[in-house]
């Protein structure tokens, strides 16, 4: 069960050279974590080991966020995206994430693979305002309605930008 942290706003940042690097079974469960993961969450590989990824989700970001993400995987094509993700002691880091399916050699899907660095200031200052809106779409929508209320907001702003979401994604660290 995912603990009840209250989130601050001490920011961790990672070096422009560092990637935080996980693994998940197809369920979402963490088999694999580096150190830098260790390092910027605080969270110790004990703690992360055999637990549900979402244990470093953050309250600021939209469900709808994570059912695109989901969607995507299902399809067995890679998701980018930017997460806010919270830290053990209720700080919070931003990345720029890149999760692709793991396939085996008979064509299986094994889990995901999920390479993070830290995004630009543009990206997350563009980003914000969008996944805020979200939020408020979600809660004003309830639980059930709210993520895919969320992502046909998303996919307004993308359409009226005239602009696909990987395109959007990956132009923001340009």
């Amino acid at each position: 069960m995912k603990p009840k942290i209250q989130p601050t706003n001490r920011e961790v940042r990672m070096a422009d050279d560092e990637f935080i690097v996980s693994k998940t079974n197809t369920k979402g469960v963490i088999t694999y974590v580096n150190r830098t993961f260790m390092r910027i969450s605080g969270y110790s590989e004990p703690e992360l080991m055999n637990i549900q990824h979402n244990i470093i989700r953050h309250p600021d970001m939209p469900r709808g966020a994570f059912r695109l993400l989901w969607n995507t995987l299902r399809e067995n094509r890679e998701f980018f995206g930017y997460v806010k993700n919270m830290c053990k002691d209720g700080g919070y880091y931003w990345v720029f994430a890149n999760v692709t399916p793991d396939i085996d050699e008979r064509g299986q899907l094994r889990g995901f693979y999920s390479v993070r660095r830290q995004p630009t200031q543009k990206a997350i200052e563009t980003i914000v305002p969008i996944y805020r809106k979200m939020c408020e779409i979600e809660q004003q929508a309830g639980p059930k309605e709210g993520p895919n209320r969320s992502i046909a907001y998303l996919e307004s702003v993308l359409t009226d930008a005239n602009i696909s979401y990987q395109d959007f994604v990956l132009s923001l660290d340009h």
